[in-house]
């Protein structure tokens, strides 16, 4: 639909979350995009005017709409996708409502590339990221970018 959409991701516009500990440890984290990067890069692709995001709560969640105008000459387009997701566990409502919208975005194909990167450990003690893996990450997305890794798993280590 539009190459700013399907464009890489930048280390800037990623967050990481721990998914799950290894029995030796080792942190699972994946990486999502966050909500400004939806909003600045549907800006971009569309201008401010001319997209508008929707919720509305479910049983246990949020769907967001998300509607684009798209202009094409004399041509005019409306485009919509949804997606849900559950409230969170933190600030149940703020992040039920920004992760609906963040995969109604993948709808458009926003951060659906983070769906291929390879499965990344992180060797540290304790259940967070620690401090010192962030730099490593973002150098991690850099090179998946530039098309520099070709591995199904990554380990970071402080070393």
């Amino acid at each position: 639909m539009n190459n700013i959409l399907t464009a890489p991701i930048l280390p800037n516009e990623i967050e990481w979350r721990v998914q799950s500990q290894t029995s030796t440890g080792k942190l699972i984290v994946v990486p999502y995009i966050n909500n400004r990067c939806v909003m600045h890069r549907f800006d971009a692709a569309f201008g401010a005017e001319n997209w508008m995001s929707e919720f509305r709560e479910i049983s246990n969640g949020f769907i967001c709409k998300l509607t684009v105008i798209i202009k094409n000459g004399e041509y005019t387009r409306i485009v919509h996708r949804e997606d849900g997701a559950s409230k969170t566990n933190i600030e149940p409502e703020k992040g039920g409502i920004s992760d609906a919208m963040k995969r109604a975005a993948v709808q458009f194909g926003l951060g659906r590339c983070l769906y291929d990167y390879p499965r990344v450990m992180i060797e540290c003690e304790g259940k967070f990221i620690p401090d010192w893996a962030y730099e490593k990450l973002d150098k991690l997305v850099t090179w998946i970018n530039d098309g520099k890794c070709n591995r199904e798993m990554v380990i970071i280590s402080q070393k």
